[in-house]
């Protein structure tokens, strides 16, 4: 393979970020914490979010427990809190705490097929624009490599008092 055809990195990229950097980032916990990893992450930019959806899901107890189905909220929540993480690592290391993002809005949101137990989901969100502290996002959910879900969110970044 040629250098060309090679795909560059910016020099900020993370491969990685595991469950413990995650909690590190954002204040969500269980049973309200959907995501359980990154990748490919360009800090302020882009990345992919990862939830193992399983049978213990919380929600699946009245959502619905004779064919349980991911709540497509959650799946947009899942989606803001990706983005949550692409945000605040754009920040040095030592301010990421010091900061919080807020969901300001939500459009254009589309779902086209339910995610049920045992689905692998990849919410890969993108930053369409920013002004100042408000983040705009293009987000897609896919299963399998096909779009299950998919929207079009804000969120505002605000530093802790």
């Amino acid at each position: 393979m040629t250098e060309e055809m090679q795909e560059t990195k910016p020099d900020n990229f993370v491969e990685e970020i595991n469950i413990h950097q995650i909690l590190k980032l954002l204040p969500h916990r269980y049973p309200f914490l959907l995501v359980d990893k990154m990748k490919n992450v360009i800090p302020g930019e882009s990345g992919i979010g990862i939830k193992n959806v399983t049978m213990n899901e919380p929600f699946f107890m009245g959502h619905f427990p004779e064919n349980p189905v991911m709540p497509g909220v959650l799946q947009i929540e899942a989606m803001a809190q990706t983005a949550g993480i692409i945000v605040l690592m754009s920040f040095p290391e030592e301010e990421r705490g010091g900061n919080s993002v807020y969901f300001m809005t939500v459009d254009e949101v589309k779902f086209r097929k339910p995610i049920l137990p045992g689905d692998v989901i990849e919410f890969t969100v993108k930053k369409e624009q920013s002004v100042r502290n408000v983040f705009k996002f293009r987000g897609e959910a896919r299963v399998d490599g096909k779009v299950v879900s998919q929207a079009l969110f804000s969120a505002m970044v605000f530093k802790k008092s």
